[in-house]
């Protein structure tokens, strides 16, 4: 089997939208990464899918085959049910999220990346670390602005 990347991620905001956080565990053979970081306002679906970017954003092997495990229906469904392809024809008319999702497809390969839904605070132990890690870093106190939400408040939809 060929070896691949496993990316778990979660993100979490305090009264989405509230002080929010990210949370990512990388693994590839014996190795294994954490990351994370936190914003001052933001909302839970901005954390899910910047902890999924900053993750394959720190991918420095790009012919690996990357799965990534993801508990966001928002994120995994847009991308396994091709509602994103749909939103880039419409040039994302009244979606949310847009700086985010164009960043994402900076970096998206639909032949190396592969995207996986499971269930949030379940039995994932995974999952779980990223829960704890996103909810950590959002209660620190050196969290930063999120420029592209504070940016786009007043023209988008709620997510």
């Amino acid at each position: 089997m060929e070896p691949f990347i496993e990316i778990h991620t979660d993100g979490a905001a305090s009264g989405n939208p509230g002080p929010g956080g990210y949370g990512i565990v990388l693994k590839f053979k014996h190795h294994r990464k954490e990351m994370s970081g936190g914003f001052k306002h933001t909302t839970n679906n901005r954390m899910e899918l910047l902890a999924v970017i900053i993750a394959l954003e720190s991918v420095s092997n790009n012919d690996l085959h990357v799965k990534v495990f993801c508990d966001s229906k928002y994120v995994v469904d847009a991308i396994n049910l091709k509602w994103l392809q749909g939103w880039r024809k419409t040039g994302f008319k009244n979606k949310a999220n847009v700086d985010l999702w164009l960043r994402f497809l900076k970096i998206y390969n639909p032949k190396k990346h592969e995207f996986i839904w499971v269930k949030g605070h379940a039995s994932n132990p995974e999952n779980n670390r990223c829960d704890e890690l996103a909810v950590a870093a959002s209660k620190q106190p050196n969290t930063v602005e999120d420029i592209g939400y504070d940016a786009n408040r007043n023209n988008r939809l709620l997510d």
